[in-house]
């Protein structure tokens, strides 16, 4: 089959069966692994044609239609040059929501989630009225995911990229939790006054040397200054972690995603400022993704 063309028009409409294989091979053409590929090429296939996942594995023989043939097409094409699924979609399945998917703001990963599993875990009481930090908020992926199972909790998010709060807002509401949050934008914690009983981020960490060998997944359509964290990657927990001083509430739990070698890093820096590290959690891959801490008790 010509690579220019991903079904050949001669032989009829593709079955949905038939149209997973081609775009999984044009996908591992690609540079794509081959188990991503055939996952992104089934939830391409069921976007293109509005199908759910029981309808594809019930009827795989049937054909598609000519506009789901082509909207499949521009789809396999766009991925083929590593435009991530989300993006394609403008949405992104994280944690037990479905969130949007914004341009020029960080796409929210699975990696992410042991974020929000880290802080549930730590969290002794979920009905309690806790107030939330979300620093870097990107999408409002965390804190979204957050106030899903804190019911009483509330929170704010802050960001110094306008589209970022932008995309914020619009997560918060499509989740319905806008009346429990506010969005403000700003550099990490520094307009902000009050304490808060659980502070949040996912800080940039890539080093600066390391951009250019990211994937292209990440380096093409995420933006960079969701990504860069300076020369050594600790720039911005720097910052955020000088203010955890005056921001984070006497007993308050700090959580942080880190880079795959950094959690000693980021521990070191919590350290210095006298919090104590409660927990290093890895993701699904086994690297130490999460540091958490928590700031002195209050003294009776």
């Amino acid at each position: 089959m010509p690579r220019d063309r991903l079904f050949d028009s001669d032989g009829g409409p593709p079955s949905r069966a038939e149209a997973v294989a081609a775009v999984a091979a044009r996908l591992v053409d690609s540079g794509v692994g081959a188990q991503e590929a055939q996952d992104d090429a089934r939830a391409l296939l069921r976007a293109a044609a509005g199908l759910s996942r029981l309808d594809l594995a019930l009827s795989p023989q049937a054909a598609l239609t000519p506009d789901e043939t082509q909207r499949l097409s521009d789809f396999a094409r766009r991925r083929a040059a590593r435009e991530p699924v989300s993006r394609i979609l403008g949405a992104r399945g994280f944690w037990t929501l479905d969130l949007t998917v914004a341009p020029n703001v960080l796409d929210p990963r699975a990696d992410t989630e042991t974020l929000v599993e880290t802080v549930l875990a730590l969290t002794d009481d979920r009905n309690a009225p806790l107030h939330i930090l979300d620093l870097g908020s990107g999408s409002g992926a965390i804190l979204c995911a957050l106030l899903s199972e804190l019911p009483h909790a509330t929170g704010v998010a802050v960001d110094l990229w306008a589209p970022a709060c932008a995309a914020t807002r619009q997560n918060l509401a499509r989740c319905g939790l806008s009346r429990r949050a506010h969005v403000l934008r700003g550099q990490w914690g520094s307009a902000l006054a009050g304490v808060f009983d659980i502070i949040v981020s996912n800080p940039p960490y890539v080093r600066a040397g390391d951009m250019a060998t990211l994937d292209p997944e990440v380096r093409l359509h995420d933006p960079a200054l969701a990504l860069d964290g300076g020369a050594d990657g600790l720039d911005c927990y720097r910052d955020i972690i000088a203010d955890l001083g005056r921001l984070l509430a006497p007993g308050g739990l700090a959580a942080f995603e880190v880079g795959h070698d950094q959690a000693a890093s980021v521990c070191a820096l919590l350290h210095a400022q006298n919090l104590s590290v409660s927990r290093i959690s890895r993701d699904a891959g086994g690297h130490e993704r999460v540091v958490a801490a928590r700031a002195e008790p209050q003294a009776s």
